[in-house]
């Protein structure tokens, strides 16, 4: 057994360990508990509904991704895989597509040993500490976290967490990333892969959102903005009364990468595309609400209106409908180049360093 794998284990709680998940088809059965292990007291009717009408999709592209992947198993970057991913990616196939699109297999491939050399290494305590604390605050309604359940993750999640921290010593643990990770090791099942996808992640695809002045993420924002008052100009009139409102609505969108914010179906679409693509899939998608939802917002007539409404708008059978949806992300904000992205970044970076340094 190497220390990649699943059931990897360095020091800790006792209570944390635990057995290797079992395939996600068998936790559809228990209960009112999704595909992914999390329980849904309350909405899983519609979940169910969407979910039988969705398995149609499903197995239409389950049966032409084992067709291309048959044909060419290496996962190039091309226009036929790009609208592949688009149209969203089979669970069975997630985690390998996941790793070639990211550059993540490539990072594992040519450092063997490495995520087992972290874990072997001598470990800082409040790193630890930190990460130890918010295990069971890590998806408490999903029984795949639950740590007297048979199938426990939070071992794995601590393992990959604490080797990342250590990979990273700009960006250490915060709060957020063990959500991250715990959806990547809910998908792959296996540590190494997870602490690959995580640097592809954090260190490639959205860098700066979780160091510590977190400069990347507050950029973003600022871009948002701006998109918004090009492709939503009334949106964007209003949105300009409250100084720091973007910090105030979207915030949690881009640093939780839309986890429980959207359902977990539409998330997992999102992230096929933000894996191949890059990060302006953030933006596509937060552009989509807005741009869908502009009556709604305009109606509001305060600080807090406006920040109820960007709750609600995250909300109901728009988001839950993820085949839909992710549709609407693709034509709803129109043209948006990854160059038009990158210049707003560099002024807007530009402004906030310039303004951070002048502050006391």
């Amino acid at each position: 057994m190497t220390a990649g794998s699943l059931y990897t284990e360095i020091n800790m709680d006792k209570e944390m360990e635990g057995n290797g998940p079992k395939p996600l088809s068998e936790n559809f059965t228990n209960g009112r508990t999704d595909l992914y292990g999390f329980q849904r007291p309350h909405d899983f009717e519609t979940y169910k509904d969407m979910m039988d009408t969705y398995a149609t999709v499903l197995s239409r592209r389950s049966q032409r991704w084992s067709q291309l992947l048959q044909e060419t198993p290496l996962v190039e970057k091309n226009m036929t895989v790009k609208r592949f991913v688009r149209k969203g990616v089979p669970n069975e196939h997630r985690a390998r597509i996941w790793m070639a699109a990211s550059g993540a297999l490539e990072k594992l491939e040519s450092n063997k040993g490495y995520y087992q050399s972290l874990l072997a290494a001598e470990h800082d305590t409040k790193l630890k500490e930190s990460i130890h604390t918010d295990m069971h605050r890590t998806f408490p309604d999903n029984i795949l976290f639950k740590t007297k359940a048979e199938s426990c993750l939070q071992q794995a999640l601590y393992n990959v967490l604490v080797a990342y921290g250590h990979h990273n010593k700009d960006v250490g643990y915060c709060q957020g990333m063990n959500f991250i990770a715990g959806y990547l090791m809910i998908i792959t099942k296996d540590e190494e892969q997870s602490f690959w996808l995580l640097d592809a992640l954090l260190g490639r695809l959205l860098p700066d959102y979780y160091s510590p002045a977190m400069l990347g993420l507050k950029t973003d924002q600022e871009v948002l903005g701006e998109l918004v008052r090009t492709k939503a100009p009334a949106v964007g009139q209003l949105m300009d009364q409250y100084p720091g409102i973007w910090t105030l609505v979207v915030s949690r969108w881009f640093i939780c990468l839309y986890i429980d914010i959207l359902p977990i179906e539409t998330v997992l679409r999102m992230w096929d595309c933000l894996f191949y693509e890059g990060s302006k899939m953030l933006f596509r998608v937060a552009l989509t609400l807005v741009i869908h939802h502009q009556s709604e917002i305009l109606r509001a007539r305060s600080l807090p209106d406006v920040c109820e409404c960007f709750k609600q708008i995250t909300q109901g059978a728009f988001t839950l409908d993820c085949h839909t949806f992710m549709q609407k992300i693709f034509i709803e904000p129109g043209r948006l180049s990854k160059a038009t992205i990158n210049k707003l970044r560099e002024k807007y970076r530009k402004n906030i360093t310039e303004k951070e340094s002048h502050q006391p």
